[in-house]
């Protein structure tokens, strides 16, 4: 029996083109006049239909009664009349309900029996292809078609990840422009930049995870839905932050109807990785819901004395105690057995020695994690306009042996080794409760918000100091093991952030859009270790102009101001201000094809303030006067350009200049970022008879120059091309697909990054390119 699947969701997405018609076979139903959600319900088991709504979409709806002969287009054509939703059959026993569109009648005149065109999936469906996703709600807590936001967001949905068998954060977000990535912390974190600026941050459901550049392993990716990404400064709404942007992580939630997947990945390296996801109701009235997804992954490299190992665990249970009220509980375990591979790569006399890019100088330092996540959140609508929603988030995380290498100096070829450790615990608290309305005011629309959160992160570590490692012959290694450091220094840090913030999204006539909105934050730090403790507060604005000419175009305009790092105390124990920064940022969205294709062009300035650089009248100290400006233009074009064929380019030119500061470092370019970075990715699924079920698909990579630290390196660019081959075939009620993706299939060789100053000689570090690597996949749905 087929139930109705009730999924928070954004936007009702196209994925498939041609004729659907459903069985037109009429049979007798009698449906009570009741809420709207109920008679879908029932409707979906009568006519062994499966239904796809969201909560929201049907929430203080009713239908009429449904009494007589009917098809199941008919029916529905009689439940959806007058509500403003229509529908479209996405197979011969599914069916999607959307929101009319704007401008269009279709809430008075529902579709014709006969529907021809565009299949229309919901975004949360496992089987969506789309790579357009048209609402989201990271960057303005509210669900907002994004061509009604006047802020850049992209959103990289699971058909990419699908496709590009993106299994780490890092691989997802090169296609979205103006965002790059390296190898956080020996290859062992994941490690971003966007619009210039490095971030520790990244998000899961809106949840602050800080990994402070440490080896906390990388994202798991196998309960990911979709990743959002909103470009510039976000402290609005989620507080102390980079001002470049933030990396949101929407995590898969419980589906009404059930679904089963399990995948078999196996790759160079010896890359073995397993992953199942399991999801459908619990109870027969669909009120209590579950899913879960596991992983495990078992790993080499192609450096030397370097591989990884993954067990990963993620359950949901949905609790859907009325219409208007849910409550989820989640959880998420990481356990990892890491190698943190330093990558030094000595440079001597004017050059990089010649060495072979897989030679690892340094011994096998693990880095072994546990990560405990734990989650509960609610939500309940007290009507059509005002709903209240809370989240509680718990993480723990420990790391209790974590070590790392690094080269001191070279005599002839031997180069001498250090040795350092830092086993770590991180505790971390969150809670939010955002009140969200609408309210019409002299005829004008607004989508209030009204919220606040509080987190509360406790770091507690020992920091071994270096001690001296056998040195080790760069040209016939020889490794001969390590002894753990002696001697340390206690490290205990706790910080509380404390939030209140409103918003107000307001709809003008002629299609004119404000949204404005600020947030007012307080930051309080304590060293634990020696009793020292500061605060800082600041209230940060959001303001937006959003024009939509046609519905295919949007013009908009944000000034936005953003609440950075502290900077510590400074001279005489004075509280240093913390970082700050301010952007304006102009652009352009469109959509073509129904939606199928979207494209953002933008233009951004974006400075940052009172950075921490030395104080001129006494060295030993900081003052934070230090200033860095990024700007430049961006594009990011996504979709379907004709049946079948899916697209994504991206393209930023990025110029990020050091515009202030007391140490030397005035008109320095950024460390790490180049200035011309882009992608190109596209894929076709083949639609004759003969070859259904094909797919293949290629990549570019490209990106320009970049420097170290101290610009006394420049890094060559470099471009890599990327390969897809895959085919589905269905047995019984299962698809099966069969995957192979080749990654930088020329084999190019290249330094993705140096890291210090050429200073460092014998000891310099870099993030080395990876080679040509193949990942084959078999995957089993039903």
């Amino acid at each position: 029996m087929k139930h109705s699947m009730r999924i928070p969701l954004a936007a009702i997405l196209c994925a498939s083109m041609g004729s659907v018609v459903a069985d037109e076979k009429a049979q007798t139903y009698n449906i009570p006049a009741q809420s709207l959600h109920s008679a879908l319900q029932t409707l979906a088991d009568q006519a062994g239909v499966a239904v796809f709504f969201s909560e929201n979409q049907v929430t203080g709806k009713t239908s009429p009664t449904l009494n007589g002969q009917y098809s199941p287009r008919e029916a529905l054509q009689k439940l959806l009349a007058g509500s403003g939703l229509t529908y479209t059959f996405t197979a011969e026993d599914s069916v999607s309900i959307r929101a009319v569109a704007s401008g269009s009648d279709a809430g008075s005149t529902l579709p014709a029996v006969k529907v021809l065109g565009k299949a229309v999936y919901d975004p949360n469906d496992p089987y969506n292809k789309d790579y357009v996703i048209r609402d989201s709600s990271t960057a303005t807590k509210t669900d907002t078609p994004i061509m009604e936001t006047p802020v850049n967001i992209q959103i990289i949905p699971k058909a990419v990840l699908n496709d590009q068998q993106a299994i780490t954060l890092d691989s997802a977000l090169k296609n979205v422009a103006g965002v790059t990535t390296g190898a956080g912390s020996g290859g062992t974190s994941d490690d971003i930049y966007l619009r210039g600026f490095r971030n520790p941050l990244t998000y899961r459901n809106g949840f602050r995870i800080d990994s402070k550049f440490s080896s906390w392993g990388k994202r798991e990716m196998s309960n990911v839905e979709r990743v959002e990404v909103v470009k510039g400064p976000a402290a609005i709404l989620y507080g102390q932050m980079e001002p470049g942007g933030m990396v949101n992580v929407v995590t898969k939630q419980p589906l009404s109807t059930p679904y089963y997947s399990a995948q078999q990945q196996f790759g160079s390296f010896d890359l073995y990785r397993t992953t199942i996801d399991a999801t459908g109701p619990v109870t027969k009235d669909d009120k209590l819901l579950y899913r879960i997804n596991a992983a495990y992954e078992n790993s080499g490299s192609y450096r030397e004395l370097v591989n990884n190992e993954r067990v990963f665990l993620a359950p949901v249970l949905k609790w859907n105690i009325s219409a208007r009220t849910q409550v989820t509980f989640e959880m998420e375990y990481r356990h990892d057995n890491l190698v943190n591979d330093s990558m030094v790569w000595p440079y001597v006399n004017g050059q990089f020695i010649n060495i072979p890019r897989s030679r690892n100088l340094m011994e096998k330092t693990p880095a072994n994690v546990d990560d405990i996540f734990l989650g509960l959140n609610w939500s309940h609508q007290f009507n059509d306009d005002w709903m209240i929603s809370n989240r509680f988030s718990t993480q723990r995380r420990e790391s209790p042996n974590s070590l790392a290498m690094f080269g001191t100096g070279m005599t002839g070829s031997t180069l001498q080794r250090l040795i350092a450790a830092q086993p770590e615990e991180i505790n971390t608290y969150y809670a939010t409760l955002d009140l969200t309305g609408h309210i019409n005011t002299f005829g004008l629309k607004h989508t209030l918000l009204l919220g606040g959160d509080y987190n509360n992160s406790h770091f507690i570590s020992k920091y071994y100091f270096g001690n001296m490692a056998a040195p080790i012959d760069v040209y016939s290694p020889i490794h001969t093991g390590y002894s753990f450091p002696v001697g340390y220094a206690d490290i205990n840090n706790k910080t509380d952030y404390y939030g209140l913030y409103a918003q107000d999204q307001i709809k003008l006539p002629y299609n004119i859009q404000i949204m404005g909105g600020l947030r007012y934050q307080v930051v309080s730090q304590a060293n634990l270790a020696n009793q020292t403790s500061f605060s800082n507060d600041a209230v940060t604005p959001r303001v937006g102009v959003l024009w939509q000419p046609q519905k295919w175009l949007s013009l908009y305009s944000n000034y936005v101001e953003n609440f950075g790092a502290s900077n510590g105390i400074g001279q005489a124990g004075k509280v240093l201000p913390p970082e700050s920064a301010q952007q304006w940022e102009v652009g352009a969205k469109t959509e073509f094809f129904d939606g199928k294709l979207s494209a953002t062009l933008a233009y951004f300035d974006l400075t940052k303030q009172n950075v921490a650089t030395t104080d001129p009248s006494n060295p030993l100290y900081q003052i934070a006067v230090g200033a860095v400006r990024s700007r430049g233009p961006e594009l990011d074009i996504r979709g379907e350009l004709m049946t079948g064929w899916n697209v994504i380019a991206t393209y930023a030119n990025l110029d990020t200049i050091i515009t202030k500061d007391n140490s030397g470092r005035q008109g320095l370019h950024l460390y790490a970022v180049p200035r011309n970075v882009g992608t190109f990715w596209n894929t076709y699924d083949f639609q004759s008879a003969t070859l259904k079920g094909l797919k293949v698909g290629a990549g570019l990579n490209m990106r320009d120059s970049t420097f170290n630290f101290d610009n006394s390196y420049k890094v060559p660019g470099f471009a890599t091309v990327d390969l897809l081959a895959a085919y589905e075939i269905k047995l019984n009620k299962s698809n099966v697909t069969f995957q192979l993706n080749v990654n930088n299939l020329l084999d190019k060789g290249y330094l993705q990054d140096v890291i210090e100053p050429l200073s460092a000689g014998a000891g310099t570090r870099v993030n080395i390119g990876a080679p040509r690597s193949l990942l084959g996949s078999v995957k089993i749905e039903f």
